[in-house]
Order: C-alpha cells, then structure tokens, then sequence
C-alpha cells in the first residue's frame, strides 16, 4: 500500500504526545515512592536536638525538657551541693562514672561540662524499670533520713540517685542516670542531642 500524499506529521506528534504524557506519569510515580523511603518529619523531629533555655534557672531548681519523648532534667546546682557530691561518692555504686552512661566531657565528679560545672543535664529515666524519679532537692527530709543531701527518689522500687545522677548501693537500680549528648550555644541556651563542635566533621 503506497503512503505518497500521506501526512506523517500529525502521526509524530500524536506519539511525541504519548511519550510525554507517558514519561511524565512515569515521573508522577516515582517521586512519591522515592520520597516514601526518607524518614517522615515526625521521625526526624523525634530525634531532633532540642534548645533549652537557662536564663531562669535559678540555684538549687530544676527544669524539664522533652527530647526523643523521654524528659530531660536541668538542674542548677548551687555551691554547697558540689561540696556535697565529693562527701557522697562513698556512697555510690559508680561514683567515677565507670560505667559508659555519659559523653568524654561528663565523666568527672559532677557529671557535667567543667565550664559550667554547676549545671547538669540527664534523662530522667529510672535505669532500674523506667519509672521517671521525683526530685528531692530538701536536705534530710524524714523519709530519706539525716543523711540525704537533695537528689532524686523513684516511688516505683525505692531507686535513689544524687544530684550528680549517680545511683545510691543497694538500690534496685544498676546504674547512674544518663546524661545525654549536649553543649552550650550560648551562656544560657543548651542544645541537647548534638554536641559536636563547630568545624567538625
């Protein structure tokens, strides 16, 4: 059959059409199921770091954060309880912090950076079953005894940590309080969850 005379234009257009249309479904596709493989920003949010505010925070108070949906504490202590940490550590299944709960930084006597040493950030997570401890920052309150200094009770098994979070002996608990990642933008703004320096790789 002889094609002499026919138009062959409206043909290539009719499948240059097709093809677009076919590559731009194509690409329709593709996007969504590529982009369903990142994590969602929920999930990036939940591990995001956090900034906390300490300009308020006053001595001998605390605040709470929430980071990777666990409740982080602040704590300001004042003069008397760093005297106090040093008198305690007899007391204390890991006083020198052996056990790895803690960055580099925070492996010292107050469990926190040595710049402001005054201040420290830990999960207040129980690490004997998980229950979040009550502060108990009053000196030798009747149920505690003569002896306590300020720190954390846990009501769930009677787990009792200082206020450096380290854990009393012959508690339920195995070990000291973590003390999650963190470091200082400013004088008053922590970010916790991030404590790599800048210029870092």
């Amino acid at each position: 059959m002889s094609t002499d005379g026919v138009d062959t234009s409206r043909r290539r257009f009719l499948t240059a059409s097709t093809s677009v249309v076919g590559a731009v479904g194509v690409v329709g596709v593709a996007v969504p199921f590529l982009s369903s493989w990142q994590p969602s920003a929920r999930a990036k949010a939940a591990g995001a770091p956090v900034e906390a505010d300490i300009s308020k925070l006053e001595e001998g108070s605390m605040m709470t954060v929430e980071w990777r949906k666990q409740p982080v504490w602040i704590v300001r202590r004042t003069a008397q309880n760093l005297k106090d940490l040093e008198v305690l550590s007899a007391e204390m299944t890991d006083p020198d912090s052996e056990v790895p709960q803690q960055p580099e930084y925070a492996k010292n006597l107050h469990r926190s950076r040595v710049e402001h040493k005054e201040v420290i950030v830990m999960v207040g997570i129980c690490t004997h079953l998980g229950c979040s401890p009550t502060p108990r920052m009053e000196v030798a309150p009747a149920d505690l005894g003569p002896d306590w200094k300020g720190g954390f009770f846990c009501p769930c098994h009677g787990s009792k940590f200082d206020l450096a979070g380290r854990v009393y002996k012959g508690v339920p608990a195995p070990t000291n309080l973590v003390v999650p990642p963190y470091k200082y933008l400013s004088d008053t703004q922590i970010l916790i969850g991030d404590d790599t320096e800048e210029g870092a790789a």
